[in-house]
């Protein structure tokens, strides 16, 4: 993918995109920042009305319905780490994954461990998806193979 040509796609000037995003590395920073603004309005949605599963499901929800912006979010290789538009976009999804609210107590060790955790199982079940690596015996609806896999974890549950 070369900016040219995804300006050539967009039906705009290549010295407009180049002026706009700057090089390659900036548009593909540009792409990361957005998803994680938009993961972590979806996990927060899911948080305020639901609980603490939903934010998985909303996670697993959104990678599917995103997968080339989840693809380049995760891939620190494509984009400006140092960006200070994408941090704040990181944070932000961090607290929504985390629960961290303006105002509270920082989350204790264990609860982070726990939220990473999560995270762990609904990227990697996110992942699967995308790459169409789930037994076709669970279906297609992202949301029920996500619940119906993290039903199968609550054993593993101190």
């Amino acid at each position: 993918m070369s900016l040219r040509e995804v300006a050539r796609r967009a039906g705009v000037s290549h010295t407009s995109a180049s002026h706009h995003f700057g090089s390659r590395m900036g548009l593909l920073t540009a792409i990361a920042s957005e998803g994680y603004t938009k993961l972590a309005q979806a996990m927060l949605d899911a948080r305020s009305e639901h609980d603490f599963l939903e934010v998985g499901v909303a996670y697993v929800q959104f990678a599917v319905a995103n997968p080339a912006s989840f693809d380049v979010m995760f891939r620190p290789d494509l984009h400006d780490p140092d960006d200070e538009e994408l941090r704040k976009a990181k944070a932000k999804a961090a607290d929504a994954l985390y629960g961290r609210h303006p105002g509270s107590r920082p989350p204790q060790r264990e609860q982070i461990a726990g939220a990473v955790a999560a995270w762990s199982i609904v990227h990697g079940l996110a992942n699967l998806l995308i790459n169409g690596n789930i037994p076709t015996e669970l279906g297609s609806d992202p949301a029920a193979i996500t619940r119906e896999v993290s039903s199968h974890l609550s054993p593993l549950r101190r």
